[in-house]
């Protein structure tokens, strides 16, 4: 089976009340997102036109859901995120150093494995923020996801107070490392196997340098080479005790200027996304510098809400088999 329902799991929270939660854990971690991080909330594409360069290419290999335009002619895309069209959108909108945006993502991605975290149906909190260049360094990294870090217990401290059924709490502290360390310190593991074993010893880790391969010779996970800067980001991850596993509630970066996008794009072999108009605003320094990510908002939810599957958070589609085993343990699938 693909999906894990530990034995001891029950339900806390009736369908009723999980709506309810959804609602209040969506809100208040939106606003607090917005208060701690200076972001303004935008209107943002569902699908794009494949040849704007914007869409996000993943780990390369996703195959985007697209359609054909009737009126045009022209097929476009379904988002796999935001991370190009929101620096663009920055720009756009005349904002200052400092200052942000968030938006709604919603996306589908038709290749993902579901399982008790990963589903057909993404959505996420996508966010960008202006920065200067003296910002592009790690301690600023660090002192962006700190905050993110206060947002998430402050979330679950409102969630707990109104439902008393749940009791679970978050780490105060961020354990920073980085990809290469982390693979020195345990180099016979899988990197899954290692983001685990120092989740479950720190709780809150996030793991620095998500991209580039390691001296093994292996990447810690694959990242697009055109917007994070592949040393100055970096993996979120939480250690969840209902599902005795890490969770990565977010990827995020400062994303790349002109030379470390060239730099990459060369180690990609993917040169030739300089011929879209985004990329050559990079390269002629046509774009703010920025830090960004994106949120995962269902796996905000699980972790608010103490579920132990994502279709207890959102409505998607699941395997036959997983839904037999779903149904058999009595587990409120949306």
């Amino acid at each position: 089976m693909s999906i894990i329902i530990p034995s001891e799991y029950k339900n806390k929270l009736s369908l009723v009340d999980t709506e309810k939660a959804i609602k209040l854990a969506k809100d208040t971690f939106e606003k607090k997102l917005s208060e701690h991080l200076n972001l303004t909330r935008v209107s943002a594409p569902l699908f794009v036109l494949p040849e704007s360069g914007l869409n996000d290419n993943l780990n390369g290999y996703e195959r985007p859901v697209s359609f054909d335009i009737k009126e045009s002619g022209k097929n476009a895309e379904i988002v796999h995120s935001l991370a190009k069209w929101k620096r663009n959108a920055l720009a756009k909108y005349l904002f200052k150093d400092g200052e942000g945006l968030y938006t709604d993502m919603n996306a589908i991605r038709r290749d993902e494995e579901t399982d008790n975290l990963h589903s057909l149906y993404v959505d996420q909190w996508d966010w960008e923020k202006i920065i200067t260049k003296k910002d592009r360094n790690i301690d600023f990294l660090k002192t962006i996801v700190r905050k993110i870090n206060t947002v998430l217990i402050e979330t679950k401290e409102i969630i707990n107070q109104k439902f008393n059924a749940l009791n679970l709490s978050l780490n105060n502290e961020v354990f920073f490392i980085t990809a290469e360390e982390l693979l020195k310190m345990y180099p016979e593991f899988s990197a899954k196997e290692r983001e685990n074993i120092i989740c479950k010893e720190k709780k809150n880790v996030f793991i620095i340098g998500i991209g580039e391969e390691l001296s093994n010779g292996i990447k810690h996970d694959g990242r697009a080479p055109d917007y994070d800067d592949w040393q100055l980001n970096g993996d979120f991850l939480l250690w969840y005790e209902p599902l005795n596993c890490a969770i990565e509630i977010s990827s995020m970066g400062i994303r790349v200027d002109k030379h470390s996008m060239l730099y990459q794009l060369e180690k990609a072999n993917a040169t030739s996304r300089l011929n879209y108009e985004y990329h050559q605003k990079i390269v002629n320094d046509e774009l703010p510098l920025t830090i960004g990510g994106g949120i995962g908002q269902s796996r905000i939810c699980m972790i608010m809400l103490e579920k132990i599957h994502i279709g207890e958070v959102q409505v998607s589609i699941w395997s036959e088999d997983d839904l037999t085993l779903i149904r058999k343990n009595k587990i409120n699938i949306l």
